[in-house]
């Protein structure tokens, strides 16, 4: 078996896939673990990418399709976590408004980044380096701040916190570890991005969503194809099982090795 076979099979990503079904399968996923954990319904942070936007789309048909069969509510609750400014909220409130979703809330995040941030440059000083947090640094202490806000708002509402992660973010380990990674659910794991993209037009995802460049926005001007140096069209081909060229299938099977503790259960002795 070759490592894209294995990598394939590791994460369960399918050739081909029928949106339609592929809705339906997911949407009962997450109601069954709803059920399950006697959670009053989903925690969807609503980034306004694509992945956040099928999440979101998935969740709130869950959680309506299980008020309509309990005969109480169940709740989507839609979070929106800028850092200060940001240039495309606007597109985080268009997935609330093409789902319906009545229950959201925006918490900035600005504020406890910079105060972290500042205490850890207090303590680099004390450390004998005087200078400021590197900006990758501050990215995963934004990733970690969100978290903790979510899982916050979460508990007081007994609700389970959704990820967007999926296969072309999990064969790169494109994630923070206890950040976007630390989720209680994650309805897209065997997706590629290709087929995010086709379920988020099933979905009805706003058009402008779907094709803008993909970014985590932790530092300005930052896109997920520069930053990995493979396009999302060579990431879904190789996990479709197609050819790819040599340079690109060994960027992605370097990022797979590298990141690998990502991906695995924490080791313990």
């Amino acid at each position: 078996m070759s490592m894209q076979q294995e990598i394939i099979a590791a994460l369960g990503v399918k050739p081909v896939i029928d949106p339609e079904a592929e809705v339906r399968s997911r949407v009962d996923f997450l109601k069954a673990y709803v059920r399950q954990a006697k959670a009053q319904g989903l925690l969807i942070a609503i980034s306004g990418g694509v992945d956040s936007a099928v999440a979101a789309g998935l969740c709130k048909r869950a959680t309506d399709e299980l008020t309509a069969e309990a005969g109480r509510e169940f709740i989507t609750l839609g979070v929106y976590q800028p850092y200060g400014v940001q240039e495309d909220i606007a597109h985080s409130y268009a997935v609330a408004e093409a789902f319906g979703l009545t229950h959201t809330v925006e918490t900035n995040i600005e504020e406890a980044v910079d105060e972290i941030a500042l205490e850890v440059e207090h303590s680099l000083k004390a450390l004998g380096q005087s200078r400021h947090i590197t900006y990758q640094g501050k990215g995963n202490v934004k990733a970690r701040t969100r978290m903790v806000m979510q899982y916050a708002l979460a508990f007081e509402h007994n609700l389970l916190v959704v990820g967007t992660d999926h296969a072309s973010e999990a064969i790169a380990g494109f994630y923070t570890k206890w950040g976007d990674g630390a989720v209680d659910i994650t309805p897209m794991s065997t997706l590629n991005k290709r087929q995010v993209r086709q379920v988020a037009a099933y979905l009805g995802v706003p058009a402008e969503i779907i094709g803008k460049a993909p970014t985590a926005g932790l530092w300005p001007g930052q896109t997920d194809e520069a930053e990995l140096g493979v396009t999302y069209d060579e990431n879904s081909d190789y996990l479709e099982g197609k050819p790819v060229a040599p340079e690109a299938a060994a960027k992605l099977e370097a990022h797979y090795r590298r990141t690998a503790h990502k991906r695995n259960v924490i080791p313990g002795i």
